[in-house]
Parts: C-alpha cells; sequence; structure tokens
C-alpha cells in the first residue's frame, strides 16, 4: 500500500475543501484571493491558519445561544422598539438630523431610542475605579460585569474585596471574562469569588484543543450593570495600568482612556446585551427572559436625565457589523467638525472612503493617535494610511504625553461615540464590542474639550514632514498592512 500517495490524496480533499470553504465564506475578493494564494503556497501552514484566523463567524452564526431564540417574541420586541422610537422622533425635534443612525441601530441592532438617561463622561482609569466602587458599594439586588481584562492587581483586587462583601451580603453576582485578556484571574480570583457565590464564566473558553480556532475571537466589551439602573461602558478596563495615580508610583507611561457611567433606560440595552452573553457562557445558569423581564429590567419611575441616547453592539454573533454602520453614518451626518481618537487605526476602505470625502467636503476633521502604540506591527500598519488622509485635508495628531486608548467620536459637537470598539478591522469583524452613542450638545462639548485638551499633549503631522519619510520605513509599513485583516 502507497501510503505516501493515501496521504497525498487526503491532504488533496483537505486543500480543495478548505477552498471551497473560502470562496464560500469570504466576502471581500481581494481576502478571499490572499486566503486562496495562502494555501496553495504554504502546505498545511497556510490551512491552519486561515481555520485560525480566517472563517468568517458572522455568516456561519456559531453563536446562537442567546436570551431570545424564539423569531415570534423577538418580532414582537422589534414593534415595540419602532413604536417608542418613532415617539420620540415625534416629540424630540433636536433629534431630526440624526434620524437616519437612530433609524439604523434600530433595525440592525434593536436598539430603541431612550431618552431619560443622564451621563458622567470620565476621563482616566483614576477617575473611574471610584466611581466603580462608589455604585458597587450601593447594590442591593445584582452586579454583572462583563470585561476583556481583568487583571489580578490593586486595581483589580479592589473591585474583588468589594465584590466578595456584597456576594456575601445576598447580591447577586455575574462575571464574564475574556479568557485570554483576562487569563491572571482564571483561578485563584475566580476561585474566591465563586466561592463567596458569585457565578464567574470565561467567554469562550480557551482550551489547547481549541487555541487556534478561538483566540481570533476575542470578547473586547468593558461593562458593569448594577441593579439594572446603573451601568458603566468604555475604553478603561480593569487593571492597575489605566489608574495613573497608581502609575505615578511605578514608573508607567500614562495612559489616556474615556469611560462613562450612564443611568436611564440605557441601561436596559447594556443590560439586555450582557444576558445574552451570559447565556453563551454557560450551560446550567442560563437566565431565561421570563426571569429577565421580571428581575433585571426594572421600570424606572423617576427618570435620571432627559439625554438621548443608543447602544451599538456587534460581533460575530451579529447579523451585520453594526457598530462600523453605527460609525459611517455618523460620519456621513457631519456638517462642520468630526473629532476622532483611537489607539488602532486599521480603518477598511468603506472607513478611509468616509473619513477622506468628509475632509474633502470641507469639514473639520482630526485624528488623534498615539505617538507611540503598544505594538509596533500595529503603528507602523496604522502610519501606511497618514498619507492619503493628509493629502485629503485631514489633521492628525499624535499623543506624546502617553498611551492613548480612548476610543471616541465627536460629530458637530452633539453627536459622541464611547465605547470598547478602535477603528480597526478586528474591532469591526472579529471582537466582541459595544458602543454607546449619545444625542446631546453638553456632552459632546465637553467631549470636544476632551479632545482639544489631548490635542495640546500631541504633535501635529503635516504632509511635507511626512513625506519625507525614507523609502525602507515606507515598504515597512505597507508590509505591516498586508497583515490588517488579522492585528
Amino acid at each position: 500500500m502507497n501510503w505516501l500517495l493515501i496521504a497525498q490524496g487526503i491532504y488533496l480533499t483537505i486543500l480543495v475543501a478548505t477552498m471551497i470553504r473560502i470562496i464560500y465564506d469570504t466576502t471581500v475578493p481581494s481576502k478571499t484571493f490572499a486566503y486562496l494564494m495562502l494555501v496553495v503556497i504554504l502546505p498545511v501552514v497556510g490551512i491552519v491558519f486561515y481555520y485560525a484566523v480566517g472563517t468568517n463567524m458572522r455568516k456561519r452564526r456559531l453563536y446562537a445561544d442567546k436570551l431570545i431564540g424564539d423569531g415570534k417574541v423577538r418580532q414582537k420586541l422589534m414593534a415595540e422598539a419602532e413604536r417608542h422610537t418613532g415617539g420620540l422622533l415625534a416629540t424630540r425635534q433636536e433629534l431630526g438630523p440624526y434620524k437616519k443612525l437612530i433609524n439604523l441601530m434600530q433595525h440592525t441592532n434593536l436598539n430603541p431610542l431612550t431618552a431619560d438617561n443622564s451621563v458622567d463622561i470620565l476621563v482616566n482609569g483614576e477617575h473611574k475605579f471610584p466611581r466603580v466602587k462608589e455604585m458597587l458599594r450601593r447594590a442591593e439586588h445584582h452586579i454583572h460585569i462583563e470585561y476583556y481584562r481583568f487583571e489580578d492587581d490593586l486595581v483589580g483586587r479592589g473591585l474583588e474585596e468589594i465584590l466578595l462583601e456584597r456576594a456575601r451580603a445576598g447580591v447577586k453576582i455575574r462575571l464574564i471574562y475574556d479568557d485570554f485578556g483576562s487569563r491572571s484571574i482564571r483561578h485563584k480570583m475566580a476561585h474566591r469569588l465563586r466561592e463567596a457565590g458569585a457565578e464567574v464564566m470565561p467567554y469562550y473558553r480557551m482550551t489547547a484543543t481549541t487555541f487556534l480556532s478561538r483566540f481570533n475571537y476575542r470578547n473586547h466589551r468593558k461593562v458593569i450593570v448594577i441593579d439594572g439602573h446603573t451601568a458603566f461602558v468604555g475604553g478603561i478596563n480593569v487593571s492597575e495600568a489605566y489608574d495613573n495615580e497608581i502609575g505615578k508610583n511605578k514608573n508607567t507611561p500614562f495612559w489616556r482612556d474615556t469611560h462613562m457611567m450612564v443611568k436611564g433606560s440605557a441601561v436596559h440595552q447594556l443590560q439586555y446585551l450582557f444576558l445574552n452573553d451570559w447565556n453563551f457562557c454557560t450551560k446550567d445558569q442560563k437566565v431565561s427572559l421570563e426571569e429577565a423581564r421580571q428581575h433585571y429590567f426594572p421600570e424606572i419611575t423617576k427618570p435620571p436625565g432627559n439625554i438621548a441616547m443608543q447602544i451599538a453592539a456587534s460581533g460575530p454573533d451579529s447579523k451585520a457589523p453594526a457598530i462600523l454602520y453605527s460609525i459611517l453614518q455618523a460620519i456621513d451626518l457631519a456638517e462642520e467638525e468630526l473629532l476622532i481618537t483611537t489607539p488602532y487605526f486599521i480603518p477598511g476602505q468603506s472607513l478611509m472612503d468616509n473619513i477622506c470625502i468628509a475632509a474633502g467636503t470641507g469639514l473639520d476633521v482630526r485624528l488623534m493617535v498615539p505617538r507611540k502604540g503598544d505594538s509596533k506591527v500595529v503603528s507602523k500598519a496604522a502610519a501606511s494610511y497618514y498619507q492619503r488622509l493628509l493629502e485629503a485635508g485631514v489633521r492628525i495628531f499624535e499623543y506624546e504625553k502617553g498611551f492613548v486608548h480612548a476610543k471616541t467620536l465627536v460629530v458637530d459637537r452633539a453627536l459622541s461615540i464611547v465605547g470598547t470598539a478602535n477603528l480597526d478591522i478586528r474591532s469591526f469583524d472579529l471582537n466582541f464590542e459595544v458602543n454607546a452613542i449619545v444625542y446631546d450638545q453638553t456632552t459632546g462639548s465637553q467631549m470636544a474639550a476632551t479632545f482639544f485638551d489631548d490635542a495640546e499633549e500631541a504633535t501635529e503631522l503635516t504632509l511635507e514632514e511626512w513625506m519625507k519619510r525614507g523609502k525602507l520605513t515606507r515598504f515597512i509599513e505597507k508590509l505591516a498592512r498586508l497583515m490588517s485583516p488579522v492585528l
């Protein structure tokens, strides 16, 4: 028996099957061609790489075990949400200019407009963590936490202490952590919390046999929901690296980030998101729709404010890249000014075109990025886009005081987006992300002021200086750009 011929036949069968799957699953022609070339040119390695990072999880819909599994229930909720949103648009005339974005999020994300919210912008970890601790100590019924990075360090243990105390007092504690980003709490801290009665689950548990297929799909969300009426969302993880007061003593780089505390009906959208994710994580501790309605969506009898908001969430489980769509639509709605802050800028063609078009129409478009990123490859890939932006009229600022990790967008100082999603392909296609969309001039003005404060700590790039970069530098940047889909 010719074992070599048999092995070749098996490999050829796997190769053909993989190529068929690439053609079927991959929607971007250039990416399809790249993956086909990869699996052909690099035997075995190319196939392993594709199945590790290239499979289209959105198309294959592998994340189906959610809170709402009944299509009729979903249709009913959609109808209710449409009526609610339509009523607010009819009575709040100032929201008229954003009707397209509001309806887009309504239809693609099942996220109605709410207009009874209060918002507190929290700049940097040293302002966020004290507020989080204050609210956690007040919890009476439940605390729901979902984080990409939850560290077993000074900040993490500070929150753990409060969670342990609240759990022993009878408060229901649920914690979802990303199994890669929060690997430091997998054992000791997770065990301590479970011993106190908290329910702790990794999101998409990674093992030796599943690492390659799951590593690329990360839960990048950072959400806390307290008693169904208070929530936190934004870019700040649970880690001492984000607290500059601690950083002073440890001589670590300054970390610029943005988070927000929300009260009002928008909290219910974050609660819904958490419970969906929780049901995906667990097998025997699922929350039914009826239980959720009874215990986790309290009626708001005294509105804490009048700010209009929506929550945009997307990931491999969503039918459409809702966060990317929301950003594209928000840019289209800009009439005067567009202020963008992101630590990782690998935009993809549609977003790149939108930003350049906005600048070409005469808008004041400004982009804030870190001078020195935490990944050399990502920084080089981002730099490959700057020439076209500068030529289009976009003003680019490189933040120098430390590392800017905020993910924010401000449109005409009246529409603000704050959340977990970077302006990169990973956030739009691979990660589980969540952004808050705030329709409010006071918040917009505050966000704009923060942007211009950051600009004082940044250096503006000019096209003339940028074009002086050497040929080798440009080649390295373009080479790094080839890895954009998986960075």
